[in-house]
């Protein structure tokens, strides 16, 4: 069985930034994921879950409120690890 792509990055070299995570074509669009990572990976403490909670909120309302973004934005929410946001 194939891995993941995302299962597939090497986490023991990831540091905090934003990154493109993938890229999925879906129709004649891209659909791109950006990795908002906080934390590094293997590396506690991970974001407490009421910071990451208050910052899913205030990005997915500020992203799907946007002008630009609000129409283009499709997810914002939390990694499960707790390094970051989609």
């Amino acid at each position: 069985m194939d891995k993941i792509a995302s299962f597939q990055v090497d986490h023991l070299r990831l540091r905090r930034g934003i990154f493109v995570s993938r890229i999925d074509s879906v129709g004649p669009s891209d659909l791109t994921t950006f990795d908002v990572r906080l934390k590094e990976p293997n590396n506690e403490p991970v974001v407490d879950v009421p910071a990451l909670h208050t910052l899913e909120h205030l990005g997915a309302t500020f992203l799907r409120s946007h002008p630009v973004w609000g129409p283009r934005t499709v997810y914002f929410g939390p990694m499960g690890c707790r390094t970051g946001l989609y």
